[in-house]
């Protein structure tokens, strides 16, 4: 696998000095101050190149600016009204403007109004860190008791909404601003409209849109995007829906294998392919991850590695970021699945043999705790399970090489 490291931009607190010390090998970076529907401008990506190619001081960071993530779907595009036609002529040009760049991979996603939900950014751990976590109830207090969405309370189940209303009365103003912050914080750098007024307002978008209308609406996206994908030789990578289940009354359409099958059936394309995010997928008991990898490997085009702790059994559930290899997901089962997708494509010869992967989220710990990077993109929290991901990875291929690994204890 390609090791990569998500950055902001400058206004990141993580550098790229820093990416290049934790041992990235690439940059994965978007405009994300483009706002949505607009033209990424030649000059804009050749300028976000040069700043990922420069570390503080003006000398290479000998990295690139590799995966775009994410060159964002409009609003317009998911709901069909207004200009969503020349929005769409927009996402073609701007691949165009990418593949001369010569940057191929683009991850997106096709989420309805925010592109992740966290009713909690810097959730206390035991060891003394934070991450990010999302709380059912909490979430049940904001959307019946603060937004106060329409139809909202026969959303849950009696024991949620009762729960929350306790827990919404407990609540003073600040802990209720907080909690709302949270959840709309949507994705870090966006240029939307993230308020109560504004979250409303785009809700209301969806009022006669479900899932099987929100999937056609993809579909012909995709229909028009992926034909020029694939002559520019760009590889399209959708991201899950985060959390996978429907949240705020509005349709999720990516959030099992089965949803991902029919969207790789629909337009059947090696440019259409999957973002494969072990936390976002990892987040449903019911979806397979070794088996995903298994049965969409060749439609796999990056892979986003992390863990989370799901604190029930239903869906949806609470639950929080974990470690990376002590949460839910078999973290060392999905490495290996992925080392055998890329063994079979060296196989057949394909030029995207290697998978790039990301270390997905991180806790905050040690210095992260003051730096205050983007939620769920801390330095060294992020670094360790970077380190921890190679390490099993190195392991599995000492393993399938032949080569003894040794489990004795050193004698020193």
């Amino acid at each position: 696998m390609r090791h990569v490291w998500r950055w902001f931009g400058p206004v990141d607190k993580v550098t790229i000095a820093d990416a290049r010390q934790a041992g990235a090998q690439g940059i994965v970076s978007a405009l994300h101050h483009v706002p949505y529907g607009a033209v990424w401008l030649p000059a804009e990506i050749q300028n976000r190149q040069r700043e990922v190619a420069s570390l503080p001081d003006g000398s290479a960071s000998d990295l690139n600016w590799e995966i775009v993530e994410s060159l964002p779907v409009s609003e317009a595009i998911k709901t069909q009204v207004g200009e969503w036609r020349s929005h769409i002529a927009n996402y073609r040009t701007s691949l165009e403007n990418l593949a001369q760049a010569g940057i191929s991979v683009i991850c997106y996603n096709f989420m309805p109004v925010l592109d992740w939900t966290r009713t909690d950014l810097a959730w206390r751990l035991p060891h003394g860190g934070t991450t990010m976590r999302f709380d059912l109830v909490d979430f049940a207090a904001f959307d019946i008791h603060i937004l106060k969405r329409q139809g909202a309370l026969g959303d849950y189940t009696p024991e949620i909404a009762s729960e929350a209303e306790r827990r919404h009365a407990q609540m003073d103003d600040f802990a209720r601003k907080v909690l709302a912050r949270s959840v709309n914080s949507g994705l870090p750098g966006s240029t939307e409209d993230t308020s109560l007024d504004g979250l409303a307002a785009q809700l209301s978008n969806y009022d006669r849109i479900d899932a099987t209308t929100l999937r056609r609406h993809f579909v012909d996206f995709l229909a028009e995007v992926v034909p020029t994908a694939e002559r520019l030789g760009l590889r399209l990578c959708c991201h899950p829906d985060d959390p996978p289940f429907p949240l705020l009354g509005l349709p999720r359409v990516m959030s099992t294998e089965a949803d991902y099958r029919y969207i790789l059936d629909a337009v059947d394309s090696p440019a259409n392919g999957a973002t494969l995010c072990t936390g976002s997928l990892g987040a449903r008991p019911d979806n397979d991850l070794p088996g995903m990898i298994e049965r969409m490997g060749p439609k796999i085009h990056f892979a986003h590695l992390r863990n989370v702790r799901k604190e029930a059994a239903g869906i949806p559930c609470s639950f929080h970021e974990d470690e990376h290899l002590a949460g839910d997901t078999d973290m060392v089962a999905v490495v290996a699945a992925l080392l055998h997708e890329e063994a079979r494509r060296k196989k057949e010869g394909r030029p995207d043999a290697v998978i790039p992967m990301r270390p997905d989220h991180g806790q905050d710990i040690l210095d992260d705790l003051t730096r205050g990077a983007q939620p769920g993109y801390p330095a060294i929290g992020r670094l360790k399970g970077l380190a921890e991901l190679r390490g099993v990875e190195h392991a599995i291929r000492k393993s399938t090489s032949g080569e003894r690994i040794s489990t004795s204890t050193p004698a020193w």
